[in-house]
């Protein structure tokens, strides 16, 4: 595996480049295509049937989501459903914890990008943070993101932002961005808060151009999304993905 660097305090200041949010918000609200396209429509209660993943799926691809987010379950499912339509299917691990074995969290993304998943979402090793082990927390990302991308996978990162202070906050973000994160994301959706606007733009102020940053987490409305994304925020994960796009005009 390749060797981590760890985390300096420069880091945090470092010009990282910029996002044009508003441009961004422009594109993607332009119509409901546009919208769809930068949405992980989701299905991670625990009592999720096969029947409801049918239905995920079949919605993802009439509207062309972003991908299909699923549990490790129902990965296999999904890929299965999905297969030739062009939409990926997404799965977590570590979740919604962020308490798994890194040998763990390597034997999930080692499954499930090996059935099909394009795009797995990982819960920070919270405790870890917030007991100052960053090289720890580092140590696991990185192992992850190692496996995802060896099979051509994407890694998004979750902070569960609503557990955290902001000191926290920012240096979650940046271990998980030089771990290998392709996105940084708020929360899981089952703690105590989920996505806040100002939460994004923090986020989004660590990452600059390096990551994506996905809010995720009591996205309802499409005011909801159009605050997330001018906040910074580049994907977006929702249930209520199909009422948010038919907002914006979709049928």
């Amino acid at each position: 595996m390749k060797a981590i660097t760890p985390i300096q305090e420069s880091d945090l200041d470092f010009d990282h480049g910029t996002f044009d949010s508003a441009a961004f918000t422009a594109r993607t609200l332009a119509n409901w295509q546009s919208l769809a396209s930068v949405i992980d429509h989701t299905l991670l209660k625990p009592e999720a049937t096969h029947g409801q993943v049918e239905t995920l799926c079949e919605e993802a691809f009439r509207y062309r989501f972003a991908c299909a987010m699923v549990n490790p379950v129902w990965a296999s499912a999904a890929v299965n459903i999905l297969s030739g339509t062009g939409v990926p299917v997404g799965a977590v691990i570590g979740f919604p914890f962020g308490a798994s074995l890194v040998s763990t969290l390597r034997q999930e993304a080692a499954a499930l990008t090996r059935l099909g998943a394009k795009e797995l979402d990982m819960v920070i090793p919270i405790g870890l943070l917030k007991s100052g082990n960053h090289h720890a927390v580092q140590h696991t990302i990185h192992a992850a993101a190692s496996v995802v991308h060896h099979h051509g996978a994407l890694l998004k990162v979750i902070l569960e932002t609503a557990l955290l202070t902001m000191e926290e906050k920012l240096r979650a973000s940046e271990i998980a961005i030089q771990a290998g994160a392709d996105f940084i994301k708020t929360s899981t959706g089952f703690s105590a808060g989920g996505a806040t606007a100002a939460d994004v733009a923090l986020m989004r102020g660590v990452a600059g151009a390096r990551s994506g940053v996905k809010a995720s987490g009591g996205v309802r409305t499409l005011a909801d999304v159009r605050a997330m994304l001018e906040a910074g925020a580049n994907r977006i994960g929702a249930s209520a993905s199909v009422a948010i796009v038919r907002e914006l005009g979709a049928e």
